[in-house]
């Protein structure tokens, strides 16, 4: 069976998707949504039309999954609840300390519309997240460490985007080299957030806002990095290094959406716990946008299907059983997999 999916939004996340399900033999692109005038947005996928955003509740016994391709930091803690009252929803919600009060949210309206939403469906929170517990539920003895990067965060880097002045922006997670040697020798002391990782931002200011008054430029700058150094939950309690660049340079040296990082888990087995392993998952992804996509489109699988088990509710990658997110049959799994 075919499962219809609408993306909404369509930024590189959304275009990403829109790859995704062409790659996927049993989803179909029925529509995209945007904020945006619908004749400014083109896309790829031949026959489907762009719609915008007010329009969406039009299509509800036209779209099987709604995909939330927009902005994590600032749209999806009101949108994702708000779309599961009338649609299967999946998002990628990436706020980690907020998951809780998100997920509570977004369960309530999608119970009560008799919906299946999964939220926080990427790489991290998402796969490394699976990768974090089937460690820890194997070694229970031991500790487990995530480094991001290096790579350009798209969370991070819309955040930048949204304080006043800033035209564009970019910022790079990136672990330092001396904590990433010390895990891998299996000691994860004295390793607090500040000690693994550095973030680095490039940034563009609105050369409208500017002036030929040097100390008056220098003024905005200044304010414009506090804002950043001093952001919860994104910058606060990062070493973050914060660059001013022309619009030129940020296209010329920083188009690219590269990520990646590891999951590291040490512990001990054995009568004195004398044996130690060590357990390192990685990423390395040329393209974050269009790997996360993939992953949202997986997981639209698992919600078609766990809503037409009679499942509803929020859920997370840590409810849904391998099977659902993967267009294999259970005994083709058993046969070429497992």
């Amino acid at each position: 069976m075919t499962v219809k999916i609408g993306i909404m939004g369509y930024g590189n996340l959304g275009k990403g998707l829109e790859y995704a399900i062409m790659q996927n033999s049993d989803l179909e692109l029925a529509a995209v949504f945007t904020r945006r005038d619908p004749k400014t947005v083109s896309i790829i996928t031949q026959n489907v039309k762009v719609y915008h955003a007010d329009d969406v509740f039009d299509f509800q016994d036209k779209i099987d999954v709604l995909i939330l391709c927009t902005s994590s930091a600032y749209d999806l803690p009101k949108q994702t609840a708000r779309y599961a009252s009338a649609f299967n929803v999946v998002d990628s919600f990436d706020t980690h300390a907020k998951i809780p009060e998100h997920f509570k949210a977004v369960d309530i309206a999608a119970k009560n519309a008799d919906k299946t939403a999964v939220i926080a469906a990427g790489w991290d929170p998402g796969m490394f997240s699976l990768n974090r517990l089937y460690a820890q539920a194997i070694l229970p003895d031991g500790d487990s460490c995530t480094f991001w990067g290096k790579g350009i965060s798209q969370g991070h880097s819309d955040a930048i985007r949204h304080i006043a002045n800033v035209k564009d922006a970019r910022q790079y997670t990136i672990p330092k080299e001396e904590a990433l040697k010390q895990v891998r020798s299996g000691s994860f002391e004295n390793l607090g957030i500040r000690q693994k990782h550095l973030r680095e931002c490039f940034v563009v200011i609105d050369e409208t806002k500017l002036c030929d008054d040097e100390k008056s430029v220098d003024i905005l700058k200044n304010e414009i990095e506090h804002k950043i150094k001093s952001m919860p939950d994104y910058f606060d309690k990062y070493d973050t290094k914060v660059h001013f660049i022309s619009e030129e340079d940020l296209i010329k040296k920083h188009s690219g959406m590269p990520h990646g990082g590891f999951v590291f888990h040490c512990g001990t087995t054995g009568k004195n716990r004398e044996n130690r392993h060590i357990i390192e998952y990685s990423l390395k992804l040329d393209s974050n946008p269009e790997f996360t996509a993939s992953i949202l489109a997986a997981y639209a699988r698992a919600a078609y299907r766990l809503n037409k088990d009679g499942v509803s509710g929020a859920k997370t990658v840590f409810d849904i059983a391998p099977a659902y997110i993967i267009n294999k049959t259970g005994e083709e799994l058993r046969s070429t997999i497992l």
